[in-house]
């Protein structure tokens, strides 16, 4: 019989009655504003904190433990966490955290999960959801994703195998959120990941706190059925190494170039154009590339103005 997953998590229960929020980070371990961002909340309701909540906060900062302590963005199995869900209790390491994690989705009134583009890429700051087919909680999380202020807001459809897909098939209003990566921390993506769940707990009313003002730029939904499919975006002609010749929340037109792949020579060199038009969205960082893999992901969006 496989050993149970156990979530290290914390939970913060208020002095009035009110909804259960969960918040998850490290679903992949390579994805570190979202682990320090959820500790400073804990933190944040430390004490007498705790007696401005109504409702009970629970964090679970690093989800995908064995992949943290591996150093990698997967367990030793090499299963990606956010594409076995629900999981199996009885399963590898990776599918036993996913069961988990499922576990502690369904105990929630509302779900928010927190990532960044891990080791090798890096987002734009946004929030997303699916689009739910039940129109109440679809608007929920509109405007769940409104209330946590990052620039971009990206509804697609849903897909199996995510921490989000428990919360949509569960009837569990959820959204999710990026915000950079490349292999670092950046504190201004911890600062923002913490004030954005502060704005979501008080637009859930877990906590009164003035409305900032709106930061959002781009409010896109799209049904396309591989919309939200990131890694079969604008992929590699060929291995070698990339150079990007783009930025984070540039505005791109269809067929303008987003870089060159050269192989490991430097012989074979090709421009790799973009597949549409709109904002640069996600972008490959780590210059080492394979056949197939991501380069870049666009929000088709019009130019502002």
């Amino acid at each position: 019989m496989s050993e149970s997953i156990q979530l290290q998590k914390t939970v913060v229960d208020g002095t009035e009655s009110g909804p259960h929020l969960v918040i998850t980070g490290g679903v992949h371990g390579d994805e570190f504003e979202p682990m320090a961002a959820l500790r400073k909340l804990s933190a944040h309701f430390d004490g007498d904190a705790r007696n401005g909540l109504r409702g009970r906060l629970t964090v679970a900062p690093v989800v995908n433990e064995a992949a943290y302590l591996r150093g990698a963005r997967t367990a030793e199995d090499e299963l990606d966490l956010a594409r076995v869900c629900p999981g199996d209790p009885e399963g590898s390491i990776t599918e036993r955290t996913a069961h988990a994690l499922a576990e502690l989705i369904r105990s929630a009134d509302y779900y928010m999960d927190l990532h960044t583009g891990g080791t090798k890429a890096s987002v734009w700051p946004m929030s997303g959801y699916y689009l739910h087919p039940d129109p109440e909680i679809l608007e929920k999380q509109r405007t769940m994703a409104r209330a946590f202020n990052l620039p971009a807001i990206w509804g697609t459809r849903m897909m199996g195998g995510r921490s989000l897909s428990v919360s949509c098939e569960a009837g569990i209003p959820g959204i999710y959120a990026e915000y950079h990566g490349s292999a670092t921390c950046d504190a201004e993506g911890v600062d923002e990941y913490v004030q954005g769940c502060l704005n979501l707990m008080s637009h859930l009313n877990m906590i009164d706190r003035p409305a900032p003002p709106s930061r959002v730029l781009h409010f896109v939904e799209d049904d396309r059925d591989d919309a939200g499919i990131m890694d079969l975006h604008n992929q590699s002609p060929l291995t070698g190494y990339f150079d990007s010749a783009v930025q984070l929340g540039d505005y791109v037109e269809k067929g303008s170039p987003l870089g060159t792949v050269c192989d490991v020579l430097g012989a074979d060199v090709r421009e790799v154009c973009s597949e549409s038009s709109g904002y640069v969205l996600t972008l490959r960082t780590y210059p080492r590339i394979i056949a197939g893999d991501m380069l870049a992901v666009i929000l088709e969006a019009p130019p502002a103005g």
